[in-house]
């Protein structure tokens, strides 16, 4: 793999707002490599800051213009692709405004696959497990522009009880007031 080649293909795939890549997506991009070719070929990526291992297997363009405000979020939905995910807990109830404490590096992530924290370079997510049926996901969630869908208020008061977490965080007035 040529880096002027990887950039190329990079930036084209960035031109369509995509960053964030799974080490599959990026055997099928440079198909031509042979797996030892690649290899080297992402460690040099790496080494020259083009792209960043966000985790294990996930990897940033560095130079993309779409990385943004939901970076966090895509590599989220890398993390856990082919699995239902979707904003809940404290990061849901602080855009809620229901709780006082701004979760500025840490992202909280209600999925059917398995929980799990991953620190990355952007920050950290962790993805809490739900037996919650897919119906009753969709039907207690919304697409808000965004990677993952976001937990409704009242869905999202529901995870945080029952996965056991602090609820001494959440004004009350102000979830009356929204509710």
């Amino acid at each position: 793999m040529k880096q002027l080649d990887a950039i190329k293909k990079l930036t084209e795939f960035d031109k369509k707002g995509r960053c964030v890549f799974a080490l599959s997506d990026l055997r099928k991009i440079f198909h031509e490599d042979s797996e030892t070719t690649l290899r080297a070929g992402l460690n040099r990526l790496i080494k020259d800051e083009i792209l960043v291992r966000a985790s294990n297997g996930v990897f940033v363009y560095q130079q993309a213009r779409s990385l943004g405000s939901h970076t966090l979020e895509f590599i989220a939905r890398t993390l856990r692709r082919g699995e239902y995910n979707y904003v809940s807990l404290e990061s849901a109830l602080s855009e809620y405004g229901v709780i006082s404490q701004i979760p500025i590096d840490r992202l909280t992530v209600m999925t059917t696959g398995r929980s799990g924290e991953f620190k990355t370079p952007f920050g950290t997510i962790e993805f809490t497990h739900t037996k919650r049926s897919i119906i009753d996901i969709l039907d207690n969630t919304a697409d808000a522009g965004r990677p993952l869908l976001l937990a409704t208020l009242n869905a999202a008061l529901r995870d945080l009880k029952q996965v056991g977490r602090n609820l001494h965080l959440i004004d009350q007035e102000v979830v009356n007031e929204i509710g």
